[in-house]
């Protein structure tokens, strides 16, 4: 699964260089295997922002994107409409993607993360929770899911990293709580993209018979 990750976000026209971070050593010699490159890191994170600050720290470059270890099936143009943003504002710290909520039971899933967002598209809040609520009589607002692809500026993530846990980032399990209470604004770009998670063999199943198609950049 990772060797997909890797070529995937390896085939995105905004990225230049691709390196998993990883604390097990088991999954570093598999990408070696497949001609990749990986770092060693800390064992102690306690969580994915963390561990990518650790790898940034040598790096020297502006922009840092954190594609998941386990989205074998993203699409290398979703990385580029990440990107995107930071490249045309300078100011711009971070992006992060979001899809449209059409299924109500998945607007009530816990598991699946809620993002609200302003009129520029910077996200307000993220939650667990069905937000926004629908009061009785009402219309609804668009519902947007959270699709968990992040772009730093390299500043920016190792500033994140070095900040402490907050409330709500606690309260919720969601670390990109902490980047919102600690001020830095998050754009939230649309897309189509949906993820797979990959926890049941009909899952595996699902993300096969998509990896079997050709891959398009």
């Amino acid at each position: 699964m990772i060797e997909h990750v890797y070529r995937r976000a390896a085939a995105a026209g905004t990225v230049s260089r691709v390196i998993v971070a990883t604390d097990d050593r088991r999954i570093a010699d598999a990408v070696a295997l497949f001609g990749g490159e990986a770092v060693m890191t800390s064992p102690s994170h306690q969580s994915g922002t963390d561990r990518l600050a650790e790898a940034a720290a040598s790096l020297a470059c502006d922009i840092i994107v954190n594609v998941q270890g386990d989205e074998p099936v993203l699409p290398p143009e979703t990385i580029d409409a990440a990107v995107e943003p930071l490249l045309m504002d300078p100011a711009l710290e971070m992006s992060t993607l979001r899809r449209r909520i059409v299924d109500p039971a998945e607007h009530e899933n816990p598991n699946v993360t809620k993002v609200v967002v302003d009129r520029d598209d910077y996200a307000l809040y993220f939650s667990r929770a069905a937000i926004p609520y629908t009061r009785a009589g009402q219309p609804a607002a668009p519902a947007w899911a959270h699709v968990g692809l992040y772009v730093y500026r390299r500043e920016t993530l190792l500033r994140l990293a070095a900040l402490p846990p907050t409330a709500m980032e606690r309260a919720e399990a969601l670390e990109q709580l902490r980047a919102l209470e600690h001020g830095i604004r998050i754009k939230a770009v649309k897309t189509a993209y949906a993820s797979i998670g990959v926890d049941t063999p009909d899952d595996l199943a699902r993300v096969r018979a998509l990896l079997a198609q050709p891959l398009t950049t």
